[in-house]
């Protein structure tokens, strides 16, 4: 799924979001809206990662949906 399809249907992303990153709360999924750089920052500064890796566990969340 690309990103524009994943920001059109953020609403049914979001519990996935949760399950693969449950340190994240509701509120920062909500803000996130789908935004990739967001998503990446987020993930990033919960889970002390490297942008790098960030982007990649992004990159691969999203190849799964």
């Amino acid at each position: 799924m690309n990103w524009d399809q994943i920001k059109g249907k953020w609403s049914q992303a979001k519990g996935s979001v949760r399950a693969k990153w449950g340190e994240l709360t509701d509120d920062e999924v909500d803000q996130i809206e789908g935004n990739r750089e967001m998503l990446v920052g987020k993930v990033q500064e919960k889970y002390g990662l490297a942008k790098e890796e960030a982007e990649r566990e992004v990159d691969d969340w999203s190849r799964s949906l």
